[in-house]
């Protein structure tokens, strides 16, 4: 999306919480790749869809800092509840610290550790799902959450334009390449559920399981 076009939307929609705004800063300041945050208008664009859903159960994989979760539950009713996952431990004093400061810990539990394991523990069955982890795994995450997301319960997935790679012609030269186009063809291919594709900054990929 252009940048003037992008900056005409955020000057248009509701402004940015205080607490996520302060998050953002701090991620690019300390933290290493702070493009892998949401930001404000994907973060307004999760609030809304909870809003609309109304999810008891939600599972994001992909934490990073915190900011997405937040939105999520910002969204979502005192009965929802947010299973989150992040690989990287050092990342977790971050995260519950900002969690805490905008009052939702108490709607969010944070695993540390490798999603696909974490997620085969979960005796839960979700009406959202959010992938946002590592690009290489996403058709692994999406054979694990498929069984494990509620029928007409939907499953968000980000990146999935990836810097406009996906649509060059040649095959991709890495593995995170080759996972988010793994992904997009199994999506494209499965009957089971219906899909659309919103060009919110690098491409969000909503599905909804028949």
């Amino acid at each position: 999306m252009q940048k003037k076009l992008e900056q005409y939307i955020l000057d248009h929609i509701n402004d940015e919480n205080p607490v996520l705004k302060e998050l953002e800063r701090y991620t690019y300041l300390h933290v290493l790749r702070p493009r892998m945050l949401s930001g404000h208008l994907q973060g307004s664009l999760l609030t809304m869809l909870c809003r609309m859903i109304k999810p008891v159960n939600i599972l994001e994989i992909g934490t990073y800092t915190g900011y997405s979760s937040i939105c999520m539950a910002y969204g979502c009713n005192d009965s929802a509840h947010i299973h989150t996952i992040e690989v990287n431990d050092e990342l977790e004093h971050v995260i519950r610290k900002f969690h805490k400061k905008a009052g939702v810990e108490n709607k969010i539990t944070l695993h540390i550790g490798d999603a696909l394991k974490i997620i085969e523990r979960l005796n839960i069955d979700f009406d959202l799902v959010f992938i946002d982890g590592d690009k290489r795994q996403y058709p692994e995450y999406y054979n694990a959450v498929l069984p494990k997301t509620k029928q007409g319960g939907f499953i968000l997935a980000d990146n999935i334009l990836w810097d406009g790679k996906v649509a060059k012609p040649n095959m991709p030269d890495d593995a995170y390449t080759k996972g988010i186009m793994d992904f997009n063809r199994m999506v494209k291919e499965d009957t089971r559920i219906e899909k659309t594709i919103l060009p919110v900054r690098d491409g969000i990929t909503l599905i909804c399981k028949k």
